[in-house]
């Protein structure tokens, strides 16, 4: 793998058309803003965000064919007329739109996405050797070389292991979230270590891209994906190896993998005896007050919401839940709660109180609290609740989107020597920092057993890969 990428050589016009076109094109516009979620350091303290199942590719919008074509003109080096590229992705945008929602979406704020890109003057890149590591403040932490955390690398001969349909699903939405809320959450547009290396944001989108057009023809075509096999993926991607970096135990260089999943709980719109635990949702027009970050999970929880308590009115109380089922939802970042006229629903965490999860510290110590939100589907990374991308289980990996970035393509091993893939479209708190772990979303369980079984195969450490479309030569 080249040290600096062969897209960071081009000319900045030329790049900057091609990041607006590559990073979806459809919509030239932001929504509205949101929050990440906050997961665990270990298996047994997780504390991440989940994903919606229900998302189809029906809902999505399909790869286009104008940004393929402009791209290849690019790494060509024939000229674009700038007007006339506009006005051909404008136009595919208006069709996709309609095409995949059925109606007219209304206007949003214009967004020029490539203005917010962290972009260089119209020069040849250099890749930096080493990259200051942040925390989830955004306030610096570390330094860590890049030939310290990656090696060029290649897949093995293995079988490739993932849901055709979910994984589309989850490309097509990492990349939608990319082009409408890259404006309002410009994190997610820093290139991250992987920058030492020479791969951009730019390059994780030009990878999504591609992975979408891939599926999408071979799909339906009623073939095979070429995603699932190794000799196509060793030829189209830069396979970069991922040495797992932990500053305080440097001597494990596989990635560790935990696990997360949603799962089913009994529950009650009322308080009763066995239903005590409130599940609180911080009331509409109050988002930013500054009560939601005063209390911490014990205090928030001793009545200062309650009538009487300093805090009355500020909150609406969603359900109740045993203390272990409301621990196990903060805990997981989404529960499916049964209630007892036969309704169903999930909540899924919305806002926290700016307390650190500490690693380590059992459950019920912990003094980060989350207000939640009821959501009819399952959901990941986003920088508010409206704006979260929706996820699959068995493709979706939760991640440090801060230092790694959003949208990375990741294979791991399984025990049976098998590559599972997937993509970072989720975080947390035990993601920032964090350079040697990913937490894989193993989906809806009715309990422990279950969910066991479904992710015996997964191992605690395995060899991680992130995967790159290659630039043409």
């Amino acid at each position: 793998m080249q040290t600096v990428r062969k897209f960071m050589s081009t000319s900045l016009p030329s790049r900057l058309l091609l990041v607006a076109i590559a990073s979806l094109g459809l919509y030239q516009g932001c929504k509205a803003p949101g929050t990440e979620v906050n997961q665990t350091a270990n298996a047994q303290v997780q504390e991440t965000p989940a994903a919606e199942t229900e998302a189809t590719s029906e809902t999505q919008q399909p790869a286009g064919e104008t940004a393929p074509s402009i791209l290849d003109a690019l790494e060509a080096g024939v000229e674009i007329d700038p007007e006339a590229a506009e006005e051909a992705t404008g136009e595919a945008a208006d069709e996709v739109d309609e095409e995949a929602t059925g109606e007219t979406e209304p206007a949003v704020a214009a967004c020029d996405l490539s203005a917010h890109l962290n972009q260089a003057d119209d020069v040849e890149a250099i890749a930096p050797q080493t990259y200051g590591i942040i925390d989830e403040q955004e306030a610096p932490q570390y330094q860590a070389a890049g030939n310290d955390v990656f090696r060029a690398g290649s897949l093995p001969s293995h079988d490739i292991d993932f849901d055709e349909q979910a994984m589309l699903t989850v490309l097509q939405n990492t990349k939608t979230y990319f082009a409408e809320q890259g404006c309002q959450d410009p994190k997610i547009l820093q290139d991250g270590i992987l920058g030492t290396q020479g791969v951009s944001v730019e390059d994780a989108i030009a990878t999504l891209d591609f992975m979408i057009a891939t599926l999408t023809a071979d799909i339906e075509a009623g073939q095979p994906t070429r995603l699932k096999n190794t000799d196509f993926i060793n030829q189209n991607f830069d396979v970069v190896r991922w040495l797992a970096y932990d500053p305080g135990y440097l001597n494990e260089t596989r990635t560790r993998i935990t696990k997360y999943a949603v799962f089913t709980h009994s529950g009650s719109r009322e308080r009763t005896e066995t239903y005590d635990t409130p599940v609180y949702k911080v009331k509409d027009g109050l988002e930013d007050e500054e009560f939601i970050t005063r209390y911490t999970k014990q205090e928030a929880l001793s009545g200062v919401f309650e009538p009487g308590g300093a805090e009355y009115g500020n909150v609406e109380t969603l359900a109740y839940l045993t203390r272990e089922g409301f621990e196990d939802a903060l805990l997981q970042g989404t529960a499916f709660i049964n209630f007892p006229d036969g309704s169903t629903t999930y909540f899924n965490v919305d806002k926290n109180n700016g307390i650190a999860y500490v690693p380590g510290l059992a459950q019920p110590y912990q003094e980060r609290f989350w207000y939640f939100k009821e959501v009819n589907k399952l959901k990941g990374y986003g920088h508010s609740s409206e704006a979260k991308i929706q996820i699959e289980p068995g493709v979706t990996f939760a991640g440090d989107v801060l230092n790694i970035g959003l949208g990375k393509i990741v294979a791991i091993e399984d025990r049976n020597q098998n590559i599972r893939l997937g993509i970072i479209a989720d975080t947390g708190g035990a993601f920032l920092p964090n350079l040697h772990q990913l937490d894989f979303f193993a989906g809806v369980f009715p309990d422990r057993t279950t969910y066991q079984q479904a992710v015996q195969e997964l191992p605690e450490y395995t060899q991680a890969y992130f995967l790159v479309k290659k630039q043409a030569e």
